[in-house]
């Protein structure tokens, strides 16, 4: 009995011996055994809530599921930063005097990972904001991608070549994104096309607005619109605009598109224009033409 007591009091002096101070506070195994357990329960709690959540909203999120991801990874982050500051509090740790005493600490931290805190917070915007959310399509530095994951510093896309690219997320809070999802699939597609000069223009509209209204996958409404765009400098040009409801097919729908009014251009023997240029010289420079050619 007595070496059973003895072992007890060796365990009780080693869990509660004094391993370092924090903010004032000694922290012990048996705090920080504690502190784990609190964090543990937060984690399991999270867990629950979100499956909870996910029975719960299914129904009315059933064609928004993007949000409702954004509604659970808001939950899991807020229940872990709930349950990490109740760790500290139970151990002891007052958290407003630890953030004070590392106020200098943290500010120069806070200056060496400062894009680190900037995605960071775009990421917190762009959950509550929820103008972005898995699924969507968009366009962002030029290239067309599909949201694949949202996190709180970064989020995945996925590129028409299947490639995944890990973007931060001050990128999309920052720049300007363009958005093909955000309220419907519906998206306006267009080609352009020059022709000569001496086309029948008449003939040309005609010929596209048959070709644009045959093609299969396109939108009932609205019509679809022949522009004339500009007259350039080799060629009139002429724009041809179509509903789709995939945009992420609209490569595909631009070639098929095109494929359709070139061939519809040469059963209707219309020319598609090429670039051309008309050099004119000045009399001197003729002459001088004139005058090698006669001595050759």
């Amino acid at each position: 009995m007595l070496n059973v007591d003895i072992l007890f009091k060796d365990i009780a002096e080693l869990i509660s011996k004094p391993l370092f101070t924090l903010s004032g506070t000694e922290v012990t195994l048996l705090s920080l055994f504690i502190f784990l357990i609190v964090v543990s329960v937060s984690a399991a709690l999270s867990f629950v809530l979100q499956r909870a959540l996910k029975r719960t909203l299914a129904n009315r999120f059933e064609k928004q599921e993007g949000t409702l991801a954004a509604i659970l990874r808001l939950v899991h982050y807020s229940v872990i930063i709930i349950g990490f500051g109740i760790g500290l509090q139970t151990v002891g740790i007052n958290i407003s005097a630890l953030f004070a005493a590392g106020a200098v600490f943290a500010i120069a931290i806070g200056f060496a990972m400062q894009n680190i805190v900037q995605n960071f917070v775009s990421g917190i915007i762009l959950l509550l904001e929820r103008t972005i959310k898995p699924g969507d399509i968009l366009e962002v530095e030029g290239n067309v991608v599909r949201v694949v994951d949202m996190g709180i510093r970064t989020t995945i896309v996925r590129t028409w070549r299947e490639e995944e690219l890990i973007m931060p997320n001050s990128v999309f809070a920052q720049a300007t994104v363009k958005n093909y999802t955000m309220r419907d699939n519906e998206f306006r597609l267009g080609v352009e096309v020059g022709v000569a000069y001496d086309s029948d223009m008449k003939k040309v509209i005609e010929v596209l607005e048959t070709t644009a209204h045959k093609v299969s996958w396109r939108l009932p409404e609205p019509e679809p619109r022949v522009l004339l765009q500009d007259f350039g400098d080799s060629a009139v040009i002429f724009g041809v605009y179509v509903n789709v409801d995939d945009p992420w097919k609209q490569r595909v729908y631009m070639s098929e598109l095109r494929k359709a009014i070139w061939f519809a251009f040469i059963e209707a023997n219309i020319t598609i224009a090429f670039h051309q240029v008309d050099i004119h010289f000045d009399p001197p420079v003729t002459e001088a033409f004139t005058g090698l050619t006669k001595i050759k």
